[in-house]
C-alpha cells in the first residue's frame, strides 16, 4: 500500500487503529441506536481530531485542501469497530464539502470550524421519494421572493435528520431547466418551517428520517454558490466521497475476516478446529484475496482523486462498486464460518451483516457505478 501514501497516513491510520482498538471495540453498545449515542460519537471523533481532516486548514482543518486519502483511512478504521462512528465521521465530510467549495465567507466560518470540532452535526438533503439515483427530478422548490427563497418539498432517507445543527439542501429555483436548475443552500437545523416528520428505522444503525419544508422562507444568504449551481456542487462533493465508501466497505469486511480466522481456529467439530478443513481454508483464502483487491481499487481511487487524475470518475466508482460487493461477499462467507453463532442477535457478525448491506445502495447504488464505468470506457472508444 505503500506507492499510494505519504508517512503522515501511515501515522494517521496507526492513531486511528489505536483509538477505535481502544475505544470501539470493548463495547457491545455500539450495536443499540440512540440519537444521543450518535451525537456523542461526533464529539468525541472532534475531540480525538479526527473530524480536523473533514474541512480545510483555514477553518480549523489539518491541510489546506480535504485528500481522500485520510478520508478513506479514517471510514475504514471506523467502520472496522463501528458502523454508526464511520456514519457520523462520513457525514461531516458529506454535509460539510459543499460548503467548502461554494460557501462564501461567512457561511465557511459559521460551519465549518464548528462541523470540525463536532459541535455542528452535518446533514446532506438531496434524496426524495421520487428523486433518488435521477437526482434531476427532484420536486422540492426554491421560490425567490425578492431578497429570499420559500422552500417546499420533502427529502427522504436523510442521514442526521432530527439531529443536525445544518442542512445542505438541494431545491429547484427554475423547475423548467431540470438539472440545471438545482440550487445548493445550507440551512440552519432550526430553521423555521424545516420539519423532521419522520425517523425512519434501518436495518442497521443510523439515524435517518424525512424532512419537510413548508413554507420554510430563508434569505439568499443562504445559497451557496449561483442559482443552477447545485448539481455541479452535490456532484462534486459525491465525487470525493464515493471511493470512501469503499474504504469503509474494506473496513467492515476486514473485521469480518478477523473474526472469522478467530472464529474457525477456537471452533472445534469432528475433534478439531475448524480451521483445519479444507472448506475453511479455502473460504479464507478467497475473503482475503477479495479484500486485498478491494483495498488496492480504493487506495489507488484516492490516490488519483488527491492527485487530479484525468480517470478519478472512473477509478473511484470502479472502486465502490467492487469493494462494497466483495465486502457483502466476505462477510456472508465469515457468518457462514461461524455457523449458527453467526446468527445470535448482538453477536459481532450479526452487526457486520446488517451495516455491510446499506453500502451497495447509498450514494450511487452499484447499477449506478457501472453505468458511470460503461460510459466513460464507451465515450474514451
Amino acid at each position: 500500500m505503500l506507492p499510494f501514501f505519504e508517512q503522515d497516513h501511515l501515522l494517521l491510520r496507526a492513531r486511528a487503529r489505536e483509538w477505535v482498538e481502544k475505544k470501539l471495540f470493548p463495547s457491545l453498545e455500539r450495536s443499540s441506536a440512540g440519537d444521543r449515542r450518535a451525537i456523542r460519537l461526533a464529539k468525541e471523533l472532534g475531540s480525538e481530531g479526527f473530524l480536523k481532516y473533514t474541512v480545510p486548514q483555514d477553518f480549523g482543518g489539518l491541510r489546506s485542501k480535504i485528500q481522500a486519502r485520510d478520508l478513506c483511512i479514517l471510514r475504514e478504521e471506523l467502520a472496522r469497530g463501528d458502523a454508526l462512528a464511520d456514519t457520523m465521521f462520513a457525514m461531516q465530510a458529506l454535509g460539510g464539502y459543499p460548503i467548502v467549495l461554494a460557501g462564501n465567507e461567512t457561511q465557511k466560518q459559521q460551519f465549518l470550524p464548528a462541523i470540525a470540532r463536532g459541535d455542528c452535526i452535518a446533514a446532506f438533503a438531496i434524496t426524495e421519494p421520487d428523486a433518488g439515483s435521477d437526482v434531476t427530478s427532484l420536486q422540492t422548490s426554491a421560490l425567490r421572493r425578492g431578497k429570499e427563497f420559500c422552500l417546499g418539498g420533502t427529502k427522504r432517507f436523510i442521514s442526521n435528520a432530527g439531529i443536525a445543527n445544518s442542512y445542505v439542501v438541494f431545491a429547484s429555483t427554475e423547475p423548467e431547466k431540470k438539472g440545471t436548475g438545482i440550487t445548493a443552500f445550507v440551512l440552519e437545523g432550526d430553521t423555521p418551517g424545516l420539519l423532521v416528520k419522520e425517523r425512519t428505522e434501518l436495518l442497521s444503525t443510523h439515524p435517518m428520517g424525512v424532512v419537510e419544508f413548508e413554507n420554510c422562507v430563508v434569505s439568499e444568504d443562504s445559497r451557496l454558490g449561483a442559482e443552477g449551481q447545485g448539481l455541479a456542487i452535490a456532484f462534486a462533493t459525491l465525487d470525493l466521497l464515493r471511493c470512501t465508501v469503499g474504504a469503509a466497505a474494506v473496513g467492515l469486511a476486514q473485521r469480518a475476516l478477523e473474526e472469522a480466522i478467530r472464529y474457525s481456529q477456537t471452533r472445534r467439530q469432528f475433534g478439531r478446529p475448524i480451521a483445519e478443513f479444507q472448506a475453511t481454508k479455502f473460504k479464507l483464502a478467497e475473503m482475503a484475496t477479495e479484500l486485498e483487491a478491494a483495498k488496492l481499487l480504493v487506495y489507488q481511487a484516492a490516490w488519483v482523486t488527491d492527485c487530479g487524475g484525468v480517470e478519478v470518475k472512473q477509478q473511484t466508482s470502479m472502486a465502490k462498486y467492487y469493494a462494497t460487493e466483495a465486502a457483502q461477499r466476505i462477510v456472508d462467507q465469515a457468518l457462514q464460518i461461524h455457523g449458527g453463532s453467526g446468527l445470535v442477535a448482538g453477536s459481532i457478525m450479526e452487526r457486520l451483516y446488517r451495516d455491510v448491506r446499506a453500502l451497495r445502495i447509498y450514494e450511487g447504488t452499484t447499477e449506478i457505478q457501472k453505468l458511470i464505468i460503461a460510459r466513460r470506457l464507451l465515450n474514451k472508444a
